[in-house]
């Protein structure tokens, strides 16, 4: 384990030699793992709105993948694991506390007792059950990505058996226990489990409502009324109602909730999706917070009495390099040339918000695996024109991808951070051709397909393990920066499988470390640009709200005064 290196992230986001769920595990069997604080209580804490940037796809957290939708969702169901407030450490939440086989494919959860969905029945080792066989048994347009993304994504395939999957099966030997069975031991588990989109949801209202049956209508997808009308978990609010003609949610206390009771008596999420907009409806009091502040208002926010709350740096913007299409990118030469050129520390100076650092790796180095002596790439023009010249590519051209319409966590400004980058390109003799397109207008659709030579995107982490981040960009070599037309596609792939499936936590850390030195030194499949701090506002008023460096905040514990 390795000390944080700044204030910031000694009290949040940590860097551990084990993923927690291997650690907890062989913590639990003397004293179990650390159990929630949770306790009675709760109280009148009046109404919030807040100003969200969009519409949720649906309610049915297993179906989605935005995080508008996860940002509603998560306040009315709870995963077996959740995150510590205001960090990315797991820690109990169904279940009070979990152990594992020694093998890694065996996890028994103890379930924490007394917990009631929000339609009256039972939580329990059933339910648990139930609802992994309902991720598993996914049919027809259930299986397409863009619904069960986080399924495939962690999980792999299905019960029919046309992929393999990470789940086997799962088992209920009493109401109070769980166990599931995994086909190969992984980094990732039970962490992956607090993601919303694994949630514990109501076998009975799911049934009921019939949450499954969702089906492909042209390029989109039809939901049934379980995701648009009756989402039912175990949280501290509960769903209400959605006004899709004036655009806001409305959740209402859980007052039959198993933990301490939410402050609010409600909360409701207004859809303001122009920022200027949201900025504007805060100090004119029509809501009480927002989210993702434009850099330049936050002095404006803070002298008239709002409070920017400055999450932890969870996340990475790279440059992506593509090597499908521009043979030249497949050199190595090439590919450090392009990490020379670019002016990093110019680009967090100047076009980042404070607190914005360089990215020496592809994650932020609270993460595990971090290696302090990868190699690095310092502003070098000069040399980035020797390697081109090296590499038989001095008249190097580039179709270089920046989005539209979107602003990012990682990245604020899109169109600043391409000018800033393009110039550097330009200054090292590279041709720059720019393409931009709207973020779901084309842009990624042409990135993930493989279409762009180089192009801007980034990520923030869902939880924390290594695999979270660089398993997600290299774990496939046909994926968005196509190695697998380097001989060393395949390999890169293979190396973070076993280091994802080695059970040992030091072991673990040291494939990862030897990785992530390759990643820099040998492979350099894209270039790591910079770790960025994203903001949410909330008005004086507001007391309570803790960032998270996920992006996931909770509101069981804010209350809004006056």
């Amino acid at each position: 384990m390795r000390a944080p290196s700044r204030p910031l992230r000694s009290t949040s986001v940590r860097r551990r030699t084990a993923v927690v769920g291997f650690t907890c595990a062989l913590a639990v069997a003397a004293a179990g793992c650390a159990e929630s604080q949770r306790g009675e209580g709760g109280g009148e804490g009046g109404s919030l709105t807040f100003g969200a940037a969009g519409a949720p796809d649906l309610f049915d957290p297993f179906y989605a993948s935005d995080g508008e939708t996860f940002r509603v969702t998560r306040q009315i169901m709870e995963g077996l694991v959740g995150f510590k407030e205001g960090t990315a450490d797991v820690e109990p939440e169904l279940a009070e506390r979990w152990e594992h086989s020694p093998d890694g494919k065996t996890w028994t959860f103890h379930l924490r007792q007394g917990v009631k969905f929000h339609d009256g029945t039972d939580f329990n080792g059933e339910a648990v059950c139930k609802n992994f066989e309902r991720w598993y048994d996914q049919t027809g347009a259930g299986q397409n990505n863009a619904l069960s993304y986080y399924w495939i994504e962690n999980f792999g395939g299905f019960s029919d058996g046309a992929k393999p999957s990470l789940y086997a099966s799962c088992e209920s030997p009493d109401a109070t226990t769980a166990t599931v069975h995994l086909t190969r031991a992984t980094s990732k588990f039970p962490d992956l489990l607090g993601l919303p989109s694994f949630s514990m949801q109501s076998p009975t209202a799911m049934e009921r409502y019939k949450a499954n049956d969702v089906r492909a209508v042209g390029d989109s997808f039809a939901y049934p009324e379980y995701a648009s009308a009756h989402p039912t978990g175990t949280g501290p609010f509960k769903f209400a109602s959605y006004d899709s003609g004036n655009a806001a949610i409305r959740l209402e206390r859980n007052d039959e909730y198993w933990g301490e009771k939410a402050k609010l008596n409600d909360l409701t999420f207004r859809i303001i999706p122009d920022e200027t907009t949201r900025k504007q409806e805060l100090e004119s009091g029509g809501i009480d917070a927002y989210d993702f502040p434009n850099a330049a208002d936050l002095k404006a926010l803070r002298d008239a009495g709002n409070k920017v709350e400055v999450r932890d740096p969870f996340n990475i913007m790279y440059l992506g390099i593509t090597q499908k299409n521009n043979p030249a990118l497949r050199d190595l030469r090439v590919r450090q040339a392009l990490a020379h050129a670019v002016d990093r520390e110019n680009l967090v100076k100047a076009n980042l918000p404070e607190g914005a650092e360089v990215a020496k790796e592809f994650y932020p180095d609270t993460v595990d695996g971090y290696a302090d002596d990868v190699q690095q790439y310092p502003h070098d023009p000069a040399r980035a024109k020797q390697l081109l010249a090296e590499a038989g590519a001095s008249d190097l051209t580039l179709n270089f991808y920046w989005p539209a319409e979107v602003t990012r966590p990682y990245m604020p400004d899109p169109q600043g951070i391409f000018n800033a980058l393009a110039e550097d390109l330009r200054e090292a003799g590279i041709t720059v051709n720019a393409v931009s397109k709207p973020w779901n207008g084309g842009y990624i659709d042409d990135v993930d397909n493989a279409r762009a030579d180089v192009f801007l995107l980034g990520w923030t982490g869902d939880y924390n393990t290594p695999d979270n981040f660089i398993g997600t960009f290299f774990g496939t070599p046909d994926n968005r920066f196509y190695t697998a037309a380097s001989p060393w596609g395949e390999q890169l792939a293979t190396e973070l499988r076993t280091a994802d499936a080695e059970p040992d936590d030091a072991r673990r850390e040291a494939l990862y470390q030897e990785v992530n030195r390759k990643l820099l030194s040998d492979y350099l499949p894209a270039v790591p640009l910079s770790h960025s701090p994203p903001a949410i506002v909330v008005s004086e008023r507001v007391q309570g709200l803790v960032p998270s460096p996920l992006t996931a905040e909770e509101f069981a514990g804010v209350s809004v005064t006056g």
